[in-house]
């Protein structure tokens, strides 16, 4: 489960490093090699929208009406360059000063759990899919991403609260926010790990072939997304996102989603014991 919201959750040391990097200091060529950004747009006009994307892609087809269904909504850029690199710049730091590498896909290390034991059939009790319309949507955002198209978020450290994830925009209600990614093994490789980040990714019919991802050597902006405290009545009202595991083409994946509109300045915040009741949670802010 993702980091704890508590004041002794983040070592001086490397709240040192972090204030030591700051994201101003960060070049726009360190930035892109960091991030790996690909076909990089650096001019300062604005990104593609999800409705010009939408005006220029081909239909095949008669039009049917249909039952109208919540669809998950891409995530909208900062028009602004700039204000883009400021904010992957604030995502890099936090990434360095924890020593990390920077991964937007599921990685699989030698003496992990491999890409065949990532199977959504495994699920006691099934796994629910992932349409058709949202993995186009999870697939734009990918696609975003390594252009350099970031969502409109930044990290920013709190001395109580660790790394915090800050709304740099609006971001609408069912807006696909990011995926949690990181190295995947088995539960069981990781029942005396001290790393407080892991995320359930597969909980299987047989316990041995369960499986969680571990974001302390590589991993994303999803990691720095602080969870509410469950013992508390204000602790609900905080939320303001969820996470969802998927089926998506077979493979589990596990992605964070807007639950409501969400106010540029806001911190993001969701349940971490949105399937299990195991991560204690009583001493969160």
């Amino acid at each position: 489960m993702p980091e704890a919201d508590r004041c002794e959750s983040t070592d001086w040391v490397v709240a040192l490093s972090y204030v030591l990097w700051p994201e101003t200091r960060l070049s726009q060529k360190k930035i892109i090699d960091f991030f790996r950004i690909r076909n990089c747009n650096c001019k300062k006009d604005k990104c593609s929208s999800p409705l010009e994307m939408k005006k220029r892609r081909r239909r095949s087809g008669s039009l049917v009406y249909q039952k109208k269904r919540r669809r998950l909504l891409p995530f909208i850029s900062s028009q602004d360059h700039s204000e883009r690199l400021k904010q992957m710049g604030t995502l890099a730091s936090a990434l360095t000063a924890l020593q990390m590498e920077f991964s937007n896909d599921l990685t699989y290390m030698p003496g992990m759990a491999s890409t065949s034991a990532n199977q959504s059939k495994f699920e006691d009790g099934g796994m629910q899919v992932l349409s058709k319309e949202d993995i186009e949507t999870l697939e734009q955002c990918r696609a975003m991403c390594r252009r350099g198209e970031c969502p409109p978020l930044m990290v920013v450290f709190d001395a109580c609260e660790g790394f915090t994830v800050v709304a740099d925009g609006l971001i609408k209600d069912m807006t696909l926010i990011a995926e949690y990614t990181g190295d995947v093994d088995y539960i069981r490789n990781r029942e005396h790990d001290d790393c407080d980040s892991m995320m359930t990714l597969l909980l299987a019919e047989d316990p041995s072939r369960s499986l969680v991802i571990c974001p302390d050597k590589r991993g994303n902006i999803a990691r720095f997304i602080n969870g509410i405290n469950n013992h508390t009545p204000d602790g609900k009202k905080k939320q303001n996102c969820k996470c969802v595991r998927y089926s998506v083409n077979g493979e589990c994946r596990v992605v964070l989603v807007a639950t409501r509109d969400i106010a540029k300045g806001e911190r993001l915040y969701y349940d971490y014991n949105g399937y299990e009741h195991e991560y204690p949670t009583q001493h969160f802010v």
